[in-house]
C-alpha cells in the first residue's frame, strides 16, 4: 500500500525524523490559511499524487510551459494561485501513464536553503536476505539515471537485524554521503530513526529523494516516499486509515475485497491464473506471441466458485481486455470448481470477446466437461503454448 508525502513524513516524524513544517490541504479555499501556519516567507506547493517525478510533470489542462507538479511561492498570494491551479488538474509524469493522476491534494510545506541533495533509501535486500540502506551522494536525480550512468556513487550498507543500526553502520553511511560536522551528528540519531520505522511499520520500501543538507548544515528529509507490506496492514490499523482509493485503481480495489492479486497492466488480453509463477509465465508467453498482458489476476490456490466468478468479471469490466485466458493448473485448486466459477460469471454479465481455457491438474476431466457441456464460446486448449497461440490468433 503506498501513502502520500505528507502522510509519509508525519509517518517518520514521529519516529524523530527532521521534516519541515507543512499543511495538506484539499481545495483552494484552504491555500491561504494553510500557508499563514508556516514561517515563510519560502513556500513549496505540492501536488499529493502516488507517482514520482512531480516537479518535473506537467498537467494536461495547462499551457505547456506551465510550472510542474512542485512549485516554489513567495508569497502567500503565490501559494494561493498555485494551488487553484493545480487542484483539480491531471499531472503526467514519467511514473504515471498518459492518463496521469488528477491532483486532489496539495502539500504546503515550509520553504528550505539547500546546501547539498542526497539519496537515500532503505529496502529488503533479497540478495542478502536483510534490510539495507541504498545511498548516493547524487540526490534529487532519477536513481536509475544514476545507477546506469555512474553506479560507483551508488552505496549499500546490509543491516544485521540482530544488532540493528549501529555506529559502525553510520559512520559507513555518513562517509558514503560524504557528512561532516551537524550533519554527521544528524546522521547518528537519523539512520537509526529511518530503520526503526521501517521495520516496526512493515514497510515495503521507504525512499528520501532528496535528503538535504540544509545551508545551516543541519539534515532534513525534504521528500519522502513510503509502500507497506499490504500482507501486514492488519497489524497496523493507523497505517490502513491511511490508503487513498481515489489513487487506486477500481479494479484493483475490487479485486482487494475479494482477496485477488490483481494488478491492471496495458495490454488487451485478460489473465486470470493461480499462483504468481504460473501468473509470470502466462504474461511472458502472450508476449512472446506479440500481444500485451492486460493485467495479472491470481486467484491464489483455495478460490471457491463465487471468487472465480469475482476475477472473471473484473477482469472483463475493463474495456481494454479483447480475449480471455485462463490457465489454471489444479493443485489444491481444483479445476471443476474453475470451471464452475467461469460458467457462472460468463452466464451473468455474458462473453463479448474470445475466451480461452487451459486446465490441468486435480479433476481436470470433471472441469473440462463442465466447459464443454456448458453450450458457452469457450476455446479449449491443450498446454500453455496451445493456449497462447490460440488468445493471441483470437484476438488478431
Amino acid at each position: 500500500m503506498n501513502i502520500h508525502e505528507y502522510q509519509a513524513k508525519q509517518v517518520l516524524k514521529a519516529f524523530g525524523a527532521p521534516v519541515a513544517e507543512g499543511v495538506a490541504i484539499t481545495s483552494a479555499d484552504q491555500a491561504e490559511a494553510a500557508a499563514k501556519q508556516l514561517p515563510g516567507p519560502l513556500y513549496v506547493v505540492k501536488s499529493q499524487i502516488h507517482a514520482g517525478g512531480r516537479g518535473k510533470g506537467k498537467f494536461k489542462e495547462l499551457p505547456a510551459d506551465a510550472k510542474g507538479g512542485v512549485r516554489l511561492a513567495f508569497s502567500i498570494e503565490d501559494v494561493v494561485k498555485n494551488a487553484k491551479e493545480m487542484l483539480g488538474n491531471t499531472l503526467v509524469t514519467a511514473q504515471t501513464t498518459d492518463a496521469g493522476k488528477q491532483v486532489n491534494r496539495l502539500y504546503i510545506e515550509d520553504g528550505a536553503d539547500i546546501s547539498r541533495e542526497l539519496y537515500l533509501s532503505i529496502l529488503v535486500d533479497r540478495a542478502y536476505g536483510r534490510v539495507s540502506f541504498v545511498v548516493s551522494t547524487e540526490g534529487g536525480m532519477d536513481i536509475e539515471t544514476v545507477a546506469h550512468d555512474t553506479p560507483e556513487k551508488i552505496i549499500t550498507v546490509v543491516i544485521d537485524p540482530t544488532t540493528g543500526v549501529t555506529e559502525a553502520d553510520c559512520a559507513t553511511l555518513s562517509d558514503a554521503l560524504k557528512l561532516e560536522g551537524d550533519a554527521r551528528e544528524d546522521g547518528k540519531s537519523l539512520f537509526p530513526a529511518l530503520y526503526k520505522a521501517f521495520v516496526e511499520k512493515d514497510m515495503a520500501m521507504l525512499e528520501v529523494n532528496p535528503l538535504i543538507v540544509m545551508e545551516n548544515g543541519r539534515l532534513r528529509v525534504l521528500d519522502a516516499k513510503v509502500s507497506f507490506d499490504g500482507n501486514a496492514l492488519f497489524r497496523h490499523p493507523d497505517i490502513k486509515e491511511l490508503r487513498d482509493e481515489t489513487e487506486e485503481d477500481a479494479k484493483e480495489i475490487e479485486a482487494s475485497e475479494w482477496d485477488l492479486a490483481y494488478v491492471a497492466l496495458d495490454g488487451n488480453i485478460g489473465c486470470m491464473v493461480n499462483g504468481a509463477g504460473l501468473a509470470m509465465a502466462t504474461m511472458d508467453i502472450i508476449k512472446l506471441y506479440g500481444k500485451e498482458p492486460a493485467n495479472f489476476c491470481d486467484v491464489g490456490g483455495g478460490a471457491g466458485k463465487e471468487k472465480v466468478a469475482a476475477a472473471f468479471k473484473i477482469i472483463t469490466a475493463d474495456p481494454n481486455v479483447q480475449g480471455i485466458l485462463v490457465n489454471i493448473f489444479g493443485g489444491i485448486m481444483k479445476c471443476d470448481v474453475i470451471a464452475e466459477g467461469v460458467v457462472a460469471a460468463v452466464k451473468e454479465v455474458g462473453l463479448k470477446v474470445p475466451l480461452v481455457v487451459r486446465l490441468e491438474g486435480t479433476n481436470v476431466d470433471l472441469g473440462k466437461k463442465i466447459l464443454n457441456e456448458s453450450g458457452l464460446a469457450i476455446t479449449a486448449a491443450d498446454d500453455l503454448d496451445d493456449a497462447a497461440q490460440k488468445i493471441v490468433a483470437a484476438v488478431g
